[in-house]
């Protein structure tokens, strides 16, 4: 969970959470009391009125969302829990808001699950189900759901105004209403620290025990501690040291992960960067190593101050940011969910009455690189048998030169699901060009391969209104690990973003672009040669 300006001191960071805490209006202590909260709609589809509101992403039906925070899988119902200004369409007022889905695809907004005081924000967190009632705080018969969360301390707080520490707050009722528990906070250090935050659990198995993994995000550390009850925790140790540093670090996982095609386990650290990931600005980075249950060890880690390209990186577009994993999701591979926003420009993005979406939910894999073990990341399979089944296929294979090719009526949804394979036969550089305009065929969004650098290009520098901010950045590009003449691209292209899929998924870019409403035009093109075209769309 970030500030809204993280390039600002420590000091000036503190003075902009006091300047959030005074602003509180009445209605919002007023809301927060009330004792039967009236659940907000769904998110409407996109219009002329409201043309970049996704329609297969999650959105709140207005206002301001970031981080993604309690993540979990119950009772066959996924719950989002996020970040979200009750009061606005800009950050601040931080709150947990609620959404639930049956396919990750589809999401009803919920009533405000935990609401600002003026006392206290509520940053990022996790939510576990405490099956054997470890904590207390159920019963046999009816287990919490149990959230840690950071608590942003105001004016009146339990802790010096600024101070983030961990609290409890716990469920009965799957979600649906939610108590603090009255020991908060629950994990502190000493002093306290204004940027000790976004508490992540998993459970290790060999010791019996949960391990919380939280940052001091300043100071690039992740600490990690452990407990058997979710309410007391013992300090293990610290990670810090490798990997990208040019930024906050934020939102920490250890996922343990099998290794595909091999008897193998390793664990794997995420960590948000922000500013500083690869494509500017917001970015995750992510760690392979092993953890001993008290100690985190990375392996083939990038150095301090090495160039980014050593780093390993998640995704290499500018809007993917703090996802972390859904707890108890059914299947063997972890699946994440990560905010589709980038602190450089996220608060001036020209959307209204909302701000802020999720990308799509992807699994994640373990593989064998060339020179190290990797990530790779696909759109996750609830979400992928929903998008499979949600519209007709249609399917065109042409040669495309020095002139580009209309693709045709049916490739011009604003929502689609794309599979792209290229055989650049004697071309350097080929793609598709989406959402263009019928008149201007040469702007929209790009999205190519080039050959002789084997990397893959989503360039929006055409792609529609961009006035909004000086660092809404025109491209992101990618080396593919094994290039060659063919390339294989998932395109998931959905109103106002694209998640592009290469190699298999290792290479991924994510970007948000905002383009007019009449432009649906898709083409392909070549340059300085011929490639073959086999292209699939499904329109949802």
């Amino acid at each position: 969970m970030t500030f809204p300006s993280p390039h600002l001191s420590r000091r000036q960071m503190l003075a902009a959470s006091a300047a959030v805490v005074v602003a509180f209006s009445a209605a919002s202590c007023t809301q927060a009391e009330s004792p039967t909260p009236v659940p907000t709609p769904a998110g409407p589809a996109p219009t002329p009125s409201d043309p970049w509101r996704p329609l297969a992403h999650l959105t709140a039906e207005k206002n301001w969302l970031n981080d993604p925070n309690g993540l979990v899988y119950h009772d066959g119902t996924y719950h989002a829990f996020y970040q979200y200004n009750p009061q606005g369409n800009s950050w601040g007022n931080m709150s947990w808001g609620h959404s639930t889905s049956k396919d990750l695809v589809h999401w009803e907004q919920q009533p405000v699950a935990m609401e600002a005081s003026p006392d206290e924000e509520i940053f990022s967190g996790c939510i576990v189900m405490d099956k054997n009632n470890a904590s207390g705080l159920g019963s046999a018969e009816t287990p919490p759901m149990v959230a840690l969360y950071t608590s942003a301390y105001g004016k009146n707080g339990a802790l010096p105004q600024g101070s983030q520490a961990q609290s409890v707050a716990f469920s009965l009722d799957n979600g649906t209403t939610w108590q603090k528990y009255q020991g908060n906070p629950v994990l502190n250090l000493a002093p306290t620290n204004n940027n000790f935050r976004d508490p992540k659990i998993t459970w290790y198995e060999p010791g019996r025990y949960w391990v919380m993994a939280t940052v001091v995000a300043d100071a690039q550390v992740v600490k990690l501690f452990k407990s058997t009850d979710l309410l007391r925790w013992e300090y293990l140790s610290d990670f810090s040291g490798v990997g990208a540093q040019g930024g906050l670090w934020e939102v920490p996982e250890l996922l343990h992960m099998d290794v595909e095609d091999s008897t193998a386990k390793k664990w794997v650290m995420l960590l948000s960067i922000n500013p500083g990931g690869i494509a500017g600005g917001s970015g995750m980075q992510y760690f392979v190593g092993e953890f001993d249950g008290r100690r985190f060890t990375a392996e083939n880690a990038a150095a301090p101050g090495a160039p980014l390209t050593e780093s390993q990186w998640l995704d290499h577009g500018a809007d993917y940011y703090a996802a972390n994993s859904i707890s108890g999701a059914p299947g063997d591979k972890p699946v994440l969910l990560g905010w589709m926003g980038n602190w450089d420009y996220a608060q001036d993005v020209p959307t209204t009455p909302w701000r802020g979406s999720m990308a799509i939910p992807r699994e994640l894999t373990l593989v064998r690189g060339a020179k190290r073990l990797e990530l790779r990341s696909a759109i996750a399979g609830a979400a992928r048998e929903t998008l499979d089944r949600s519209g007709e296929v249609k399917s065109k294979n042409l040669t495309v030169g020095s002139s580009p090719q209309d693709l045709g009526q049916e490739f011009r949804g604003r929502t689609q699901l794309i599979e792209l394979d290229m055989d650049l036969k004697s071309a350097r550089e080929a793609g598709v060009l989406l959402r263009h305009s019928s008149s201007a065929s040469e702007t929209g969004l790009r999205i190519s391969y080039n050959k002789e650098t084997g990397s893959v290009r989503v360039d929006r520098s055409q792609a529609g209104t961009s006035n909004f901010s000086g660092k809404f950045s025109p491209f992101h590009e990618v080396a593919l690990p094994s290039p060659g003449n063919k390339v294989h691209l998932t395109i998931l292209l959905d109103s106002s973003s694209v998640e592009v899929f290469a190699a298999g998924g290792t290479a991924v870019i994510s970007d948000t672009f905002f383009p007019d409403w009449d432009n649906t035009g898709s083409s392909a093109f070549s340059m300085e040669g011929d490639t073959d075209f086999t292209v699939t769309t499904r329109g949802l």
